[in-house]
């Protein structure tokens, strides 16, 4: 399951248990349609709760980021799982955005704000 919530220029994802196609899907929606009506945004991935992914869901991801190259500007990624860090330095090889690791949420929507 996730929760999703945006702000100009920024979507926010927190993955609760099993990240499923449909919850993917339901992200890629909200993206799609930011970056329509304001261009470029931020991403700020929660994954601290989160249980497992689908075999589809990273199929999936591997699609989108190929073809979101330029949509992002900074991705911060919480988490303290290494398998998750693994994988989110791998996505970062198909986007040209700044991606971060973060096990705090507050020091990554400060990064995200501006910090550096």
């Amino acid at each position: 399951m996730i929760v999703t919530d945006h702000q100009p220029k920024r979507v926010n994802v927190t993955v609760f248990g099993e990240f499923s196609l449909a919850d993917y899907k339901e992200f890629e929606e909200l993206v799609n349609f930011k970056v329509k009506f304001e261009g470029p945004v931020d991403l700020f991935f929660d994954l601290r709760q989160m249980g497992d992914f689908t075999l589809d869901v990273a199929w999936e991801e591997l699609k989108f980021s190929r073809s979101h190259a330029h949509n992002f500007n900074r991705i911060a990624v919480i988490t303290d799982s290494q398998w998750v860090t693994w994988t989110a330095w791998l996505s970062q090889i198909f986007v040209d955005a700044e991606m971060k690791i973060f096990n705090d949420a507050g020091d990554a929507a400060a990064w995200l704000d501006g910090a550096p």
